[in-house]
C-alpha cells in the first residue's frame, strides 16, 4: 500500500474521465436481507464487497465514512479495515478515501494520520481545519496521501459558522485561501457541498486547479449540472463527486448490487454529459 500515490491515482482516473465517488456508509437496518450474515462484521464486509465488485470500473474514488463502522465497535472497525483491504485488491486503480473529518492538536493528529494511513491503508482522509494549519502538518507530511480540508459542508446548518465573517470575507473563503498555503506538497484538496453552488464557485475561483471533493449529490439533492459548471477546474477536471445513499441503497432486494451498478453508471453518464456541455475554460 505504501507505493500508492493519491495524486497519481487521481490523475489517472481523471484522464479516463472518471469523477464519481461512491460512498460506503453501511447501516445494518438498511442492508438488504439477502446479504446479511450471522455477525455485524461479516454483514458489513459482504455488503461492501458486493458493491465494490459491481461498481469498481466506474468511479475514481470509494469513500468510507468512519462513523458508520465505529458505531458497531470492534466488529465495525475490523470491517472497515477489511473493506479497505478488499478495495485495494479488487479495484487497485480506485482511490480509497477515509471520511473521518479528523482535527486536533499536532501530536493527536499524528496518531490520527497513523491510523488512517498506516493501519487502515487509506489513500486520503478528510480533515477539520478549525484548529489551524500548524497541527494539520501531521497529515500533510504524508506526501503521497490526499488531505481533504473541510471548506463549506453540505448540511443545512453549515452557514452558522462557515459563513461567519472574518474581517472582510466569510470563514469558508479564509479556509480556501489557507489551503493554498498548506499545499506545499501538492496533496491538499478542499471539500465543498453541492448544496451550496454559489459558494462552490467562489471556492473554485480561490483554489485554482486544486481538486475539490463535492458532497450532497443524490440524497441531498444537489444539482449535478450546476455543480460541474461551477466546480470544474481550468482543465475540465479537479472533481471528486460523491454519491452514497442513492447508490448503495438503490434497491433493498437481492438485486441491490446490480441496482447500485446501474445507479453509478447513471451518475457517471450524467457527469460526462455535463462536462461535455460545460467544457474546460482556457
Amino acid at each position: 500500500m505504501s507505493s500508492r500515490d493519491f495524486r497519481e491515482l487521481l490523475d489517472a482516473r481523471s484522464r479516463e474521465g472518471k469523477f464519481l465517488c461512491v460512498g460506503f456508509d453501511p447501516d445494518i437496518t438498511k442492508i438488504p436481507a439477502a446479504v446479511k450474515k450471522s455477525g455485524v462484521r461479516e454483514t458489513l464486509i459482504a455488503f461492501n464487497r458486493a458493491i465494490v465488485d459491481a461498481t469498481k470500473d466506474i468511479p475514481s474514488t470509494f469513500k468510507l465514512n468512519s462513523a458508520f463502522y465505529e458505531a458497531y465497535g470492534s466488529e465495525g472497525v475490523l470491517a472497515l479495515r477489511d473493506s479497505i483491504d478488499y478495495m485495494h485488491e479488487a479495484a487497485p486503480g480506485v482511490i480509497v478515501l477515509l471520511d473521518a473529518k479528523r482535527g486536533d492538536i499536532g501530536n493527536t493528529n499524528e496518531m490520527y494520520a497513523r491510523s488512517a494511513f498506516d493501519e487502515l491503508g487509506a489513500d486520503a482522509v478528510t480533515v477539520n481545519p478549525y484548529m489551524g494549519g500548524e497541527p494539520l502538518e501531521a497529515f500533510f507530511a504524508h506526501k503521497n496521501k490526499g488531505i481533504i480540508v473541510l471548506c463549506h459542508t453540505s448540511n443545512p446548518g453549515a452557514s452558522e459558522l462557515q459563513e461567519a465573517m472574518v474581517g472582510s470575507e466569510p470563514l469558508y473563503q479564509v479556509v480556501a485561501r489557507k489551503s493554498l498555503d498548506w499545499n506545499k506538497n501538492g496533496n491538499c484538496c478542499v471539500m465543498v457541498g453541492a448544496t451550496y453552488p454559489e459558494q462552490l464557485g467562489e471556492v473554485r475561483a480561490i483554489v485554482g486547479d486544486m481538486p475539490i471533493l463535492i458532497a450532497g449529490i443524490g440524497a441531498q439533492n444537489g444539482e449535478l449540472e450546476k455543480t460541474i459548471q461551477l466546480g470544474k477546474n481550468s482543465k475540465g477536471q479537479g472533481l471528486i463527486i460523491n454519491a452514497t445513499r442513492a447508490i448503495i441503497y438503490a434497491s433493498s432486494g437481492a438485486d441491490f448490487a446490480q441496482a447500485a451498478q446501474k445507479k453509478a453508471q447513471e451518475y457517471d453518464g450524467a457527469i460526462r454529459a455535463a462536462l461535455i456541455e460545460s467544457p474546460a475554460t482556457v
